[in-house]
């Protein structure tokens, strides 16, 4: 394989593999590698250093020296025209099969994930990226079980999420380094397809993950200009959503919108990686504790504060507000339980319809038409509701750092905290990274979750479950097992990476340091 200069691929390069590991596409990888990764690193660093002052004792707080950006009156600009209405988005990994049903199900637009709903493996990255190309011209097709899928006349916008600052891709290195993932995934896609959907009638479109800081954000519009440059595309061609799914970036919105302002698509209220990040930054805080997972919902008080505030600095920028993930999934075979699931999906969609979003997300084409009815109710025709400003919400520092409720936390709590991280984690290493439990799709955020909540209550005072036992390193390991043999049962299999995922969860809950994100020490386990 011809490979550009100070390029090395150390992984199988399969039939096909060669669409896409171009000399032409690697060398824009290497490009981007040598132009920005002193940067990311850099970033990286700056993580560290500010999750040191948190544990400290320090709080977040708006910035002072960008408080004029804050204040001025500047607007993104115009969004276009297939990214105007996103009522519903559904989400998934670049499957082909979820791609064909997702880009089939009715939703305004289609986020394909090459992280949290992704094994990020070599086999699903390289893949993932033919199958994006098969989509894009509507050559994507698949048998199986007797069944043909194939697009529909009518198909959602595609949206793309490459990887995090924070993750690598083992398998490329250029002058002897890892290459950035989320570089990776982006360059490869920008490569392929830039051109081919601006041809459509659309463009390249992207949502931006784990982003914690406006300094992250310049940094991908670095990137987005150097790439058009080099792609001879226009300047602004590139549309990013941004996740806010870190706390530290909730201070930062406004700062955030203004470094994407030209290739700004709006911003998202990424829920569950939000809660991870709120007890990740104050694990050590003697006087954080969150009550069972379930209890911490989007009408706590702190999720409401981040909520609102999101909304209304997204259309006081004109730019789309995007609501977060009902994770609820249609339940086969129970009336009761699924009329229960969809009841939550449409309250979800209901409040965040009312509140001012122009769209929010789900993980299951069955229930497009359900959030679709209630975003519609509000929306009528119109494709959105910027001129919804919300000059009413004022939320302080103090609003989003008030963290309930602190209770209650059940033995049963735990116990479902356990259960879940072994099941994802297990899933997660057999390559499958979007997985349903307990009729919620969870993915590695909600894992996150699990393993972070169980880490913090044993450590924090408040950590007592219901008539005042501690939850402590004991109780877990005991517990362990119990579930294990629970998610055994339920996935009947005997995989070895269920018994892996229990060992991982184990170490993970009840070591001394927590670890930064989870995928970290995993992804060195995956081919």
């Amino acid at each position: 394989m011809n490979l550009p200069p100070g390029v090395a691929i150390q992984a199988p390069l399969k039939p096909g593999f060669d669409r896409i590991l171009t000399a032409e596409a690697l060398a824009l990888v290497a490009k981007l590698h040598r132009a920005f990764e002193p940067r990311r690193k850099e970033l990286l660093a700056k993580r560290v250093e500010r999750a040191r002052k948190l544990d400290a004792g320090a709080r977040p707080d708006f910035l002072a020296e960008t408080r004029q950006v804050r204040e001025a009156s500047w607007t993104i600009a115009p969004i276009p025209s297939d990214l105007q209405c996103r009522r519903v988005e559904i989400t998934g990994p670049a499957e082909r099969k979820m791609i064909i049903n997702a880009l089939n199900s009715g939703a305004d637009a289609y986020m394909t994930d090459f992280e949290d709903s992704n094994t990020p493996n070599w086999d699903n990255q390289v893949t993932g990226q033919i199958n994006v190309i098969d989509a894009i011209r509507r050559s994507i097709s698949l048998e199986q079980g007797g069944k043909s899928y194939r697009l529909n006349e009518k198909i959602a916008t595609l949206v793309v999420r490459p990887r995090g600052w924070h993750l690598d891709e083992k398998h490329v290195t250029v002058d002897g380094a890892r290459v950035s993932g989320g570089i990776f995934d982006f360059a490869l896609f920008m490569f392929h397809n830039a051109k081919e959907l601006l041809a459509r009638g659309s463009g390249p479109y992207f949502y931006l993950p784990k982003i914690e800081s406006h300094l992250e954000a310049r940094l991908w519009n670095e990137i987005f200009m150097l790439t058009q440059n080099e792609l001879g595309l226009p300047q602004g061609t590139i549309k990013a959503t941004v996740l806010i799914e870190t706390i530290l970036a909730a201070f930062e919105m406004d700062e955030i919108l203004y470094e994407l302002r030209e290739h700004s698509a709006g911003l998202n209220a990424g829920r569950w990686d939000y809660i991870f990040s709120c007890i990740k930054k104050f694990k050590v805080d003697r006087n954080f504790c969150l009550a069972n997972r379930p209890l911490v919902t989007m009408t706590a008080p702190f999720m409401r504060a981040y909520a609102l505030l999101l909304l209304k600095t997204c259309h006081k920028r004109d730019a789309p507000a995007i609501g977060g993930m009902s994770a609820l999934i249609p339940i086969k075979n129970d009336p009761e339980a699924n009329e229960k699931a969809l009841a939550g999906v449409r309250s979800d969609k209901a409040r965040d319809a009312a509140d001012g979003y122009d769209g929010g997300w789900v993980a299951h084409p069955g229930l497009v038409s359900v959030a679709m009815e209630e975003f519609v109710k509000v929306l009528g025709a119109r494709p959105n509701q910027i001129d919804k400003k919300r000059d009413d919400v004022h939320v302080t520092a103090t609003d989003l750092t008030t963290f309930q409720p602190e209770s209650p936390i059940t033995e049963a709590g735990l116990r479902m905290n356990i259960n879940v991280g072994i099941h994802y984690l297990g899933s997660w290493l057999a390559g499958n990274g979007c997985v349903p439990i307990h009729n919620l799709m969870e993915d590695a955020a909600t894992a996150e979750i699990s393993r972070s909540q169980v880490w913090q209550w044993i450590r924090s005072p408040k950590g007592k479950i219901e008539g005042g036992r501690n939850v402590d390193a004991a109780l877990v390991r005991a517990l362990i097992p119990q579930e294990l043999a629970k998610v055994k049962q339920t996935v009947g299999a005997t995989a070895p990476t269920y018994d892996r995922a229990a060992q991982i969860f184990e170490r993970m809950t009840t070591a001394e340091d927590f670890l930064e994100f989870l995928t970290l020490p995993l992804y060195e386990e995956l081919e």
